[in-house]
């Protein structure tokens, strides 16, 4: 049974049909008691759990990186948010009974900073080496801007990057990784900001 101390705009303590009263840090709150769910595990609810998985523990593994490379593309929401709603949308695949990321189609960074040309990336000797056709010029792309660089290793579920690995003018780059690492299955992005930051570039995936 909810009581109320004050009278009936003093506080409220306890619950009253699905409305139940509580206090944490001396304020008071209110909420509804959250319905029954008399089947929570649909064959629908649990794909959408396995999509949410797959994309929670891609974004885990490379959230650093999608801070500056969602930071324009927020739309009102945290970078980490908008990132999980584009990779539930678009870069989620079935197969078999697995729900994984497609690589190729998710993002690390969305913007409108012009990408580069002709990029590749391969690993050589503990080493992810990246190279891709200066630019520069080409609509707002200038000499100076940053690259950024991420591998991420799928098995191991966990990331290594570099936001300040060269300029677009460098036209090549590289990222020292564990000696283990080769080993593994490596999926390598690559990026650009402006010199300010104020503007990011689509990133690649080079697979």
């Amino acid at each position: 049974m909810g009581t109320i101390k004050q009278g009936i705009l003093g506080d409220f303590s306890g619950k009253v049909g699905n409305v139940i009263g509580y206090k944490r840090n001396g304020v008071n709150y209110l909420r509804a008691q959250a319905a029954c769910i008399s089947n929570p595990r649909t064959k629908e609810q649990q794909k959408q759990r396995e999509k949410f998985s797959a994309a929670m523990c891609f974004l885990k593994a490379v959230n650093p990186f999608i801070r500056i490379g969602y930071k324009n593309y927020t739309q009102g929401r945290t970078a980490y948010n908008t990132a999980l709603s584009y990779l539930l949308k678009r870069a989620i695949v079935v197969n078999g009974e697995q729900k994984e990321i497609n690589f190729k189609q998710a993002m690390v960074s969305i913007g409108f900073l012009m990408p580069v040309f002709n990029a590749s990336a391969k690993y050589d000797n503990n080493k992810m080496i990246f190279q891709w056709e200066d630019n520069s010029g080409t609509g707002n792309a200038e000499a100076t801007d940053v690259a950024m660089l991420l591998v991420y290793n799928k098995e191991k579920g966990i990331s290594l990057y570099n936001m300040i690995a060269a300029t677009r003018a460098d036209s090549f780059a590289q990222i020292d990784l564990p000696e283990e690492w080769g080993k593994n299955t490596l999926i390598p992005y690559l990026s650009f900001t402006s010199t300010d930051g104020e503007e990011v570039a689509n990133s690649i995936c080079l697979i």
